[in-house]
């Protein structure tokens, strides 16, 4: 279906995709640190809710 030059295409932009978002992450650690602050309780919530939502599916579909 795909050719090897295209898998080979596909690796490498993968690779240098990832080199660039962990550069440009730690380089933005600073402000991440010092306006973010407290955001891994908005992703609990959202867990939460979403888990909400699946336990009432499966609760109503019985």
């Amino acid at each position: 279906m795909f050719s090897q030059g295209q898998y080979i295409f596909a690796g490498l932009f993968f690779v240098a995709f990832v080199i660039a978002m962990i550069y440009a992450y730690r380089k933005d650690l600073a402000l991440h640190r010092k306006f973010y602050k407290g955001n891994y309780i908005i992703l609990i919530g959202f867990v939460v809710f979403i888990g909400t939502l699946f336990l009432i599916k499966i609760f109503f579909k019985r």
